[in-house]
């Protein structure tokens, strides 16, 4: 596996990350602009001076009293922040357009802010990979394909050094997200578990590849989002939507609710149940693919669902982004349960979110 820890040069990103912070610091006539409205903009507003804010998809005039401006108005010289958590590439391409001065908010942070926030879902990456190297390698030596590889490769690299070199070609396909070719998915007789259903794309979208398919059981804890998947599923047979989450304990939590970011947490105003997978399935449910997208808890998610994993041996689709260790904590937990896995990573955005790990049984359970 080639890290970057190894050979990897962060200079020219630091020298060209220090410029513009001496850009935008100085500014003089040019204008100043942040390209997109989250977080990492709302903490940048914080501490520089910023003449406005790009957003083509807004019909907002101001964004906390600065102006919001449509990137047509950009002109070269202008300076440009790109704090496009998502769609880094897409959002450089637009500003490129101008000739403006711009830099990712990742490099920034990285060489010339470190006292901003953090990538969301990279806290703590570099530490975790100095610490568990080995595992890390050791489940890219599982991987099952060179696309695999590639990946593991390529964002690993991303998420340590925040040079995004390393994601170069990457884009968006997040409406081809969990179907992939090596799943051999049948038109009848599969059953989906949708472990984080947010809206019920996923679940709706495994009826149209599979529309003869056994059974649809989805499980969305927060009520809105579970309001989206009742009204979602009414067109659907043999199919149920659960108001609760799975883990590996049957208890009440805190959610901080935030669309499909919505996490568990100790500070969240809204109360949510969950159970174990283990047991509340019904007898008669033989799952064949198990998605679990659960924003930073999959784990406990699957140490409530062993025996399902162990007995029924189903295809897995497991997001494994939220968190730094979960590239070898969440192979490690499920190659535990059933080493009789091939493992493959695939990737669904220009950005470090929406990479699922997939496990494929190397046989068909007994049914």
């Amino acid at each position: 596996m080639n890290m970057a820890i190894d050979d990897y040069d962060p200079e020219p990103l630091r020298r060209r990350a220090i410029q513009f912070h001496e850009l935008l610091c100085a500014k003089g006539t040019a204008k100043s602009y942040i390209f997109g409205r989250n977080l990492y903009a709302n903490a940048v507003l914080k501490r520089f001076s910023i003449d406005g804010i790009i957003d083509d998809y807004t019909q907002e005039t101001s964004y906390h009293g600065i102006p919001v401006v449509r990137s047509d108005s950009l002109e070269a010289g202008d300076i440009v922040l790109v704090a496009s958590g998502g769609k880094p590439f897409t959002a450089r391409a637009i500003v490129e357009k101008s000739g403006a001065i711009q830099l990712d908010y990742f490099a920034f942070q990285k060489h010339a802010a470190p006292d901003l926030p953090e990538l969301v879902f990279n806290e703590g990456y570099e530490k975790e990979l100095y610490t568990n190297r080995k595992r890390f390698e050791a489940i890219y030596e599982k991987l099952e394909d060179e696309e695999s590889k590639d990946l593991f490769e390529r964002l690993v690299n991303f998420r340590l050094t925040q040079d995004l070199q390393f994601l170069e070609g990457l884009r968006d396909k997040q409406d081809q997200q969990y179907f992939e070719d090596f799943l051999a998915l049948k038109q009848a007789g599969e059953t989906f578990l949708d472990v984080g259903s947010f809206d019920g794309f996923t679940s709706l979208e495994f009826a149209r590849r599979c529309p003869q398919y056994a059974g649809i059981l989805a499980f969305e804890p927060e009520p809105e989002n579970y309001a989206v998947c009742r009204q979602a599923f009414s067109g659907l047979r043999q199919a149920e939507v659960f108001p609760f989450g799975l883990s590996d304990t049957a208890e009440t939590l805190s959610m901080d609710v935030a669309g499909s970011g919505s996490a568990i947490s100790n500070t969240g105003s809204t109360s949510i149940r969950v159970e174990r997978l283990d047991d509340m399935l019904p007898a008669h449910i033989h799952p064949t693919l198990i998605k679990i997208d659960t924003e930073g808890a999959e784990l406990q998610a699957l140490n409530g669902a062993r025996k399902t994993i162990r007995t029924h041996a189903p295809r897995l689709a497991v997001s494994v982004y939220h968190r730094a260790g979960d590239f070898w904590k969440i192979p490690e937990e499920i190659l535990s349960i059933s080493s009789s896995y091939k493992v493959y990573l695939r990737h669904y955005t220009e950005s470090i979110y929406e990479t699922v790990m997939f496990f494929i049984p190397t046989h068909e359970p007994v049914r």
